[in-house]
């Protein structure tokens, strides 16, 4: 451990991780209150690219659909919520059930395809949920649904944004850790190994789709945590959570970071969301209105780094110890 802070590596992690730890004081004390919302939202997403990296770093497989994590857990807190069932206790075990149930059938259908048609038929699954959501007119069809946040009477009160905050802190670090356990397991391993070579792995005894079934339906689990606490940041559930576009966004996110790397989703997600609050007012320095296209900005160095550093911004910190 102390070997490790000695590298640049390992002092840039440390302290992102601490200015994450302390960001409601800073914020406080710099009287930037908004910088704590963004940073709800950078720790929230962070957890859902740890989630997706869990199976597309380590194992390979391109989902197209892991936005629909966000919804499910979301809109389980949001449902509940709207019948009058507020505590925590119900709404958060019913959600990540939910999101885990879902994450093992679509698991056990799509993992029985391979490339492009893995890629599809999560994206199709997605799709499907999306549009239950925006058909369901008692909890707000496409418009979405304003909700109360979740009770945890005399432990956390979620409507202070501070303590939500540190909650919020305190499940990525359990996420963190959770991963660092996965990926340095036997059944990490294995996962890794299948990733290379899944017929090799099947000789040697391994059954390769069981494997890849529990690590799916794992990151699925960690997608709908992410999606109780994005319903609980904004006390608001809508389809628009499960997009293929947010879905797109995490891809994006944990490639920019670098796949396969236990904090490279969390760079990647603090790159990603401190772009999109600059560069468009960035932008609208040179001329108003363009920052509307700030994607356009986005896109080629999206490219650069897909092009020169093929590990993502965490190969830019140097090797690992």
């Amino acid at each position: 451990m102390i070997a490790a802070l000695r590298t640049p590596r390992g002092l840039i992690t440390a302290l992102v991780l601490l200015i994450l730890a302390v960001l409601p004081l800073l914020t406080q004390a710099l009287d930037q209150r908004y910088l704590l919302s963004i940073g709800t939202r950078i720790v929230i997403w962070s957890i859902a690219a740890v989630s997706l990296n869990m199976i597309l770093g380590y194992g390979g497989l391109v989902s197209f659909g892991h936005a629909v994590f966000f919804g499910i857990g979301g809109y389980a807190v949001g449902i509940l919520s709207v019948h009058g069932i507020s505590s925590g206790w119900i709404q958060w075990p019913v959600a990540l059930i939910a999101a885990t149930l879902w994450a093992a059938l679509i698991g056990a259908l799509s993992l029985r395809t391979r490339g492009l048609y893995f890629i599809m038929i999560t994206l199709a699954f997605a799709q499907l949920v999306y549009y239950v959501g925006g058909g369901l007119e008692a909890y707000g069809a496409d418009d979405g649904l304003n909700i109360s946040r979740s009770r945890f009477p005399g432990l956390v009160d979620l409507r202070d944004k501070a303590s939500f905050y540190w909650l919020c802190f305190a499940a990525l670090c359990g996420t963190l850790w959770f991963c660092s356990r996965f990926a340095n397991s036997r059944f990490g391993h294995v996962i890794r190994g299948a990733k290379s070579n899944d017929l090799r792995m099947t000789a040697l005894g391994f059954p390769v789709f069981r494997y890849r079934l529990v690590a799916f339906t794992l990151s699925g689990a960690f997608g709908g945590l992410a999606g109780i606490l994005l319903a609980n940041e904004g006390a608001y559930i809508s389809p628009a959570m499960m997009s293929w576009v947010k879905s797109g966004d995490l891809i994006v996110i944990v490639v920019l970071g670098g796949m396969g790397t236990l904090f490279g989703p969390l760079f990647g997600t603090i790159a990603f969301f401190v772009l999109e609050e600059s560069l468009p007012h960035l932008l609208d320095l040179f001329n108003k209105g363009w920052g509307e296209y700030w994607q356009i900005v986005f896109g080629p160095l999206l490219i650069l780094v897909a092009l020169y550093a093929r590990g993502g911004i965490d190969s830019l910190l140097g090797r690992r110890s």
